[in-house]
């Protein structure tokens, strides 16, 4: 009978809590729009791609092998030509001034000795954005080498090892294939955990959290009561998130949904921890704002979404283990990607249930404490 009575009052906090967030129209905007916009603009402005480079040409030979060269690369819609002149200075001075990012330097004579196979081509590269320099000089490399094989004869001027490069689950390497499931696990931190946190501490502002404690509720009641909403309103962004992916940006689905959903109930469970953790070290909605701010940027940055985690310090990439987002992004990009499933991403689903776990208990904890 008892766990009947207790089953009715969480249903019950949890029917007052959607009422109170639904009753506020601006409320259920900033629960559809934000994900919205936020998952537009990285999949559409955040690219790792480089598309119309600015590239400045100084042509030395003037001969038809040498526009072919020129034609290339810009056919291939990578590069773009800002500029062009006859004198060297003129080509640090563009790059000097910010004017492009890729310098092409055709020498004289590069007509005659490319008939002797012998031909070479100065390629200059804005190195201030390194991400970009780098695409970009890669990218000019391959389609001047192919250019090159093409024009002296593969099969005259084939090497002893030859490499065929193949790009496996994202063969074109399409960045918005990377990114676009990654946000899914970014906004549903940022959304979850700020609205766990602000509620809780809006109920201590207006004086309503006493009164709930020394209601017959039990605390435990009160905490499963108010983080049900948040959770169904996190998978409610799941779907949305991923419909989109799926039918807007055309991202490919290789894994199950099943699995998918399932990871992201234990990734629940950590950030509706960590919201609740967060209310209770702050009085006041602004504190809970800032608060969530000071963690989930740090989480963000320590997660592999926008730098791989192998490239930082040894120190952070410990750091990163107690991370939950890296976890859950690891998951829906196997999921998305590679159709990777619990026989391949089990640790990640393990390392999530275990800092939910501890999160969750954490929190409990300080919650009674501090309400009491």
């Amino acid at each position: 009978m008892s766990f009947h009575q207790s089953i009715g009052r969480v249903k019950e906090v949890a029917r007052k809590e959607f009422r109170q967030l639904f009753r506020d129209p601006r409320m259920v905007r900033m629960l559809i729009m934000p994900p919205l916009i936020q998952l537009i603009i990285f999949g559409y402005a955040v690219s790792t791609d480089i598309r119309h480079t600015s590239t400045f040409l100084v042509d030395h030979d003037q001969s038809k092998p040498s526009r072919e060269l020129v034609d290339a690369l810009t056919s291939s819609g990578y590069f773009r030509v800002v500029g062009r002149s006859s004198r060297s200075a003129d080509l640090a001075s563009v790059l000097d001034h910010g004017d492009a990012i890729i310098g092409v330097e055709i020498p004289a004579g590069f007509a005659s000795a490319l008939r002797d196979r012998r031909a070479s081509v100065q390629l200059l590269v804005d190195g201030t954005n390194s991400n970009i320099g780098i695409t970009a000089k890669s990218y000019a490399e391959f389609i001047m080498q192919r250019w090159g094989r093409d024009a002296t004869g593969v099969a005259a001027a084939a090497p002893a090892i030859e490499l065929r490069e193949r790009a496996w689950y994202n063969p074109d390497l399409a960045s918005r294939n990377y990114n676009v499931p990654g946000v899914m696990a970014m906004l549903l931190m940022v959304i979850c955990t700020l609205l766990t946190a602000l509620a809780v501490v809006r109920e201590r502002e207006i004086g309503t959290l006493e009164q709930l404690m020394v209601s017959p509720l039990k605390p435990g009641e009160l905490i499963v009561g108010k983080t049900i909403p948040f959770a169904l309103i996190g998978l409610f962004d799941m779907t949305l998130i991923t419909t989109l992916a799926l039918l807007w940006f055309d991202v490919p689905f290789r894994g199950s949904f099943l699995f998918l959903y399932a990871a992201g109930i234990l990734y629940l469970l950590s950030v509706l921890g960590i919201g609740l953790l967060v209310s209770t070290v702050s009085k006041t909605q602004q504190e809970a704002f800032m608060a969530n701010f000071l963690f989930t940027m740090p989480a963000i940055l320590l997660s592999g979404f926008m730098f791989p985690v192998s490239s930082m310090p040894v120190v952070f990439q410990y750091l990163t283990l107690v991370n939950p987002l890296r976890h859950f992004l690891e998951i829906v990009r196997g999921v998305f990607l590679k159709g990777s499933g619990i026989s391949v991403l089990w640790p990640q689903c393990l390392a999530l249930l275990v800092i939910g776990t501890v999160v969750l208990t954490v929190a409990t904890l300080r919650f009674h404490k501090t309400a009491a």
